[in-house]
């Protein structure tokens, strides 16, 4: 049997159903698992999304075709029957499963498996291969509770208050934001302050009925005061990573800078993006999950992609499973 999902130069594609998915080059047909924009690009003909996942593709790509569709809802393309499942990775994701030729294909995209209030939580899919992300696919990758994490941030924003400095947290515009602020808002005491560009993906989580921690702009906060700058000490403010080392931050007289990743897992990356502190905090599948999802699929063939994939297809092969890498185009979340 060949190959229902196969690598092209436009990026994963169907056959079967003559479709793409999440496709890196202009396509006719793209089936999109979620809106960051290493998945999500301008310049197709359409987009199949889930429904929970359209208004941040309508935010992030502008006016589309747009074909929603409900999770677990079957519909046709081709000769394929396709369906979208909860990926647990940010608002709207979704792992596509395919049927087409007697077999079952799931595409992950990205996942995550740890509980998140602000988007349906991953769906374990059977299927007979399993195309499976990466991103943390090292064995030193395990996440603490976000629950925990939440409250270590506003314990660091208290000792900044007391040096008089504001704690500015850089995060990304979507999905990591927004889960930070709704774990914050249980243990939080007053508003949250954002950068622009983190405030237009909180409006969309907002009107998608997401409940978060209070926030303001930093514009308006600046806006309404005699002397700019001033009045942030002790404060919280959300940034993107985009915001590090720009002008922006000159409003603030002392402040000190932390990073909300995975990727602060390891001390070196800290030191390396020249932050004081780091908080793991991830959208992403740890070493644990990757392994335990990928056994509750019962898959017998495992396809790893985008991340640490050799360490996971060395494991996987010792274990007796058929797994193997395949390179593509995604990377950073945004």
């Amino acid at each position: 049997m060949r190959d229902i999902v196969q690598l092209r130069p436009e990026g994963l594609y169907c056959p079967a159903g003559q479709f793409y998915i999440d496709p890196w080059r202009p396509v006719a047909t793209a089936v999109l698992t979620h809106g960051h924009g290493d998945h999500a690009r301008v310049g197709m003909g359409c987009y199949h999304t889930s429904a929970e996942g359209l208004p941040i593709l309508q935010w992030r790509l502008g006016a589309q075709d747009y074909r929603a569709h409900e999770y677990g809802e079957p519909f046709t393309l081709g000769g394929a029957r396709v369906s979208l499942h909860p990926a647990g990775h940010v608002l709207g994701s979704a792992q596509v499963r395919i049927e087409a030729e007697g077999q079952v294909w799931v595409v992950s995209g990205d996942y995550k498996r740890q509980p998140d209030p602000t988007c349906s939580p991953f769906e374990v899919v059977a299927c007979d291969t399993f195309i499976t992300e990466a991103t943390f696919g090292l064995p030193i990758y395990r996440w603490p509770s976000a629950a925990d994490v939440a409250r270590d941030i506003v314990q660091w924003r208290d000792h900044c208050a007391a040096r008089g400095e504001t704690a500015i947290l850089y995060c990304y515009a979507l999905g990591k934001a927004q889960r930070v602020l709704a774990e914050l808002k249980p243990v939080i005491d007053r508003p949250v302050y954002l950068h622009g560009a983190i405030a237009a993906g909180v409006d969309v989580y907002r009107r998608a009925g997401i409940d978060m921690a209070d926030t303001r702009l930093v514009i308006d906060a600046d806006a309404a005061r005699e002397t700019p700058g001033t009045g942030f000490a002790g404060e919280l403010v959300l940034a993107p990573p985009s915001a590090a080392g720009s002008a922006w931050l000159r409003r603030f007289r002392k402040a000190q800078h932390g990073f909300a990743s995975g990727w602060m897992r390891l001390r070196g990356n800290r030191r390396r993006r020249n932050m004081d502190r780091g908080f793991v905090v991830s959208d992403h599948a740890d070493w644990p999950d990757l392994l335990r999802t990928i056994r509750e699929t019962g898959a017998r063939r495992v396809i790893a992609t985008h991340g640490d994939t050799d360490a996971l297809v060395r494991t996987l092969n010792d274990a007796g499973v058929a797994a193997e890498t395949l390179a593509t185009q995604y990377g950073e979340d945004d």
